[in-house]
């Protein structure tokens, strides 16, 4: 275990290696072989110290002990996005009570979830009372209660045993618990198997209010079971990992299953060091996510996208905090694989939403614009962003997208796509086309009409955003001067390492991290690339299936579909007789002989 400390003694990284001397000699190489982001950390560090353990799993230990302790800078960590909720019930107490708590997790607690909303704790709560009728009070009112000998609401409807009257001791009470908390944990079939044979018990014996008690606490139990969607078998105990990443952060969700059901879900927004891969992600999560856990929150197995270097060791420390082996794997098939998409499904989701909180927030975006123009040298704040990206699939169906911003947040009603006229152009032959057709629009001043409104595209946009480099953001300054705009800014934002280039500057403009103009700048290009493969996919599919039958005068759309309906292919349309083609709706025979001949010309052909 190694720690780099800066020049003030914090510790600004924590990691582990086999060799030492061979890891230290990967850092002090050649700089201008380094990853930027080792390249940042190397340089800041004025000191590294180190400790010799005997295993893997000892370092992993240590390491999370440094991260928790240290909370070094160039690490990955993982902190909540938000506060998620838990049903805890309070087991170091002499009566036990079970509640909703958020924060840090404490001894003597047990905790089920996280849930996504404290409104479904309660709702489950309020079902499960009925059959396992536990204190759920706070200490005041348990007090109050003891002290006038008369018990709460709750105890007067049933759903509280009322051990602060004294109605069951300390013993019954901590076995309603027991029995409440062994049922959060799964073993649901075997209390509504009970509650069933008392049934049947109590209306033999023909006692049938007991009967019909019993028959309401099984619906109960049953409507609190329906909350929680069964998605694989009973004997599945797993935690399912799944990331959402662009080149600044990333979103995390795991879905906790537990007896086969989804019992919680968690997840995260972390910052994504560069040169971070999905098998470095999984191995911080597991370190610093169940570092602190033993027993059963540590599950049988841990499904993630990629499993890291040290898998084998990080699946045997988990298993000396579970008691029992865990296994760290990538699901390849089945319902975990299904599900391993459906939770890479909602982190695509939750990355969206923090983009678009992000986006949304006025604060945010008049300091992303500010940061902007103080890093650009922009003469004034640019409320209009136009931004340009290229599409092809080798030198074919060229297509461009042109994304306009104003204010921070996308305009698109003013959105355009373009389609490139020169056969075999490059990309930036293509940006050189695109930009000549959009700024030959632009009118300086810009014309109005009566009414004071400019020209459609007459405005100019105080900043032109093109996707890529130093040689994108050349043409773009080239076209400009062709046409004598000298009212326009050029910037271009490469996406390997997020640098935005100027024109004529041999070196990038490096924005900070955590820079909101980077934030806006990089929502800005991933709008335009999304916007110009659409329209590639598009093109592309209506030039594949294109086929004969498209030739064959005659045959409209309905008429192709529904002979491809019949037969499914055009080769099992050749071996089809005329008959048989004139069978299909809408088709006579003489189309069908024209069908027929057509098809044979294009099979000799």
């Amino acid at each position: 275990m190694y720690r780099f400390r800066d020049a003030d003694k914090r510790v600004i990284y924590v990691g582990k290696a086999k060799s030492l001397r061979s890891r230290l000699n990967s850092y002090f190489a050649d700089p201008k072989g380094l990853h930027p982001r080792t390249f940042q950390m190397v340089h800041t560090a004025a000191s590294v110290d180190w400790i010799v353990v005997d295993t893997e799993v000892a370092a992993l230990q240590l390491e999370y002990s440094w991260i928790k302790e240290f909370d070094p800078r160039f690490n990955v960590m993982y902190r909540d996005d938000k506060s998620y909720p838990y049903l805890a019930v309070t087991l170091d107490e002499e009566f036990p009570r079970v509640q909703v708590m958020r924060g840090a997790k404490r001894k003597g607690v047990r905790y089920f979830g996280p849930f996504s909303h404290a409104w479904a704790i309660r709702e489950t709560l309020d079902l499960l009372l009925r059959v396992f009728p536990v204190r759920s009070c706070t200490k005041s009112v348990f007090n109050r209660s003891a002290r006038i000998g008369r018990p709460c609401l709750l105890g007067d409807i049933g759903k509280c045993s009322a051990p602060c009257v004294g109605r069951v001791d300390a013993a019954e009470h901590r076995k309603l618990v027991e029995q409440f908390c062994e049922f959060m944990a799964g073993s649901s079939d075997k209390f509504v198997r009970r509650l069933e044979s008392e049934m049947r018990e109590a209306a033999a014996q023909q006692d049938f209010e007991r009967a019909a008690r019993r028959r309401d606490d099984i619906a109960t139990l049953q409507r609190a079971l329906e909350k929680q969607v069964v998605v694989l078998s009973e004997d599945t105990d797993a935690d399912v990992v799944a990331f959402s990443e662009d080149e600044l952060q990333v979103a995390v969700n795991v879905f906790h299953v537990r007896q086969g059901r989804i019992r919680g879900e968690r997840g995260w927004i972390v910052d994504r060091p560069n040169g971070v891969t999905d098998a470095d992600l999984v191995h911080s999560l597991c370190t610093q996510f169940y570092g602190g856990q033993t027993g059963a929150d540590v599950p049988k197995e841990v499904l993630v996208p990629a499993v890291p270097e040290d898998g084998e060791a990080l699946g045997e420390w988990l298993s000396q905090r579970r008691g029992s082996k865990v296994s760290v794997r990538v699901p390849q098939r089945g319902d975990k694989r299904a599900l391993a998409q459906t939770v890479k499904r909602n982190a695509d989701q939750s990355l969206q939403r923090h983009k678009l909180k992000r986006a949304s927030d006025l604060a945010s975006r008049s300091r992303a614009l500010e940061e902007l123009a103080e890093a650009l040298e922009l003469p004034q704040a640019p409320l209009r962003i136009e931004c340009f990206d290229v599409s092809q699939l080798q030198g074919t169906d060229i297509v461009a997208s042109m994304v306009v911003f104003e204010d921070g947040l996308p305009r698109k009603s003013q959105y355009r796509r373009f389609v490139v006229k020169g056969e075999g152009a490059d990309d930036l032959s293509a940006m050189r086309e695109v930009l000549t057709r959009r700024l030959r629009k632009i009118d300086t001043p810009p014309v109005t009409d009566d009414e004071g409104r400019a020209a459609k595209f007459a405005y100019p946009p105080q900043l032109l955003v093109v996707d890529g480099g130093a040689p994108q953001v050349n043409v773009a300054d080239e076209v400009l001067a062709s046409l004598q705009i000298d009212t326009v800014n050029v910037c271009g934002i490469a996406k390997r390492l997020e640098e935005v280039w100027l024109p004529g500057e041999d070196f990038p403009v490096i924005l900070s991290r955590s820079s909101e103009g980077l934030y806006l700048l990089q929502r800005v290009r991933d709008e335009a690339h999304r916007f110009a493969i659409a329209l590639h996919r598009k093109r592309r599919g209506q030039r594949v299936t294109k086929s004969v039958l498209d030739e064959i005068a005659g045959l409209g759309p309905q008429r192709r579909q529904a002979l491809l309906r019949r037969f499914g292919s055009v080769k099992k349309m050749r071996a089809a007789s005329v008959d048989e083609i004139a069978s299909v709706s809408g088709i006579g025979p003489k189309l069908a002989e024209a069908i027929r001949e057509g098809l044979a010309r294009d099979a000799d052909a």
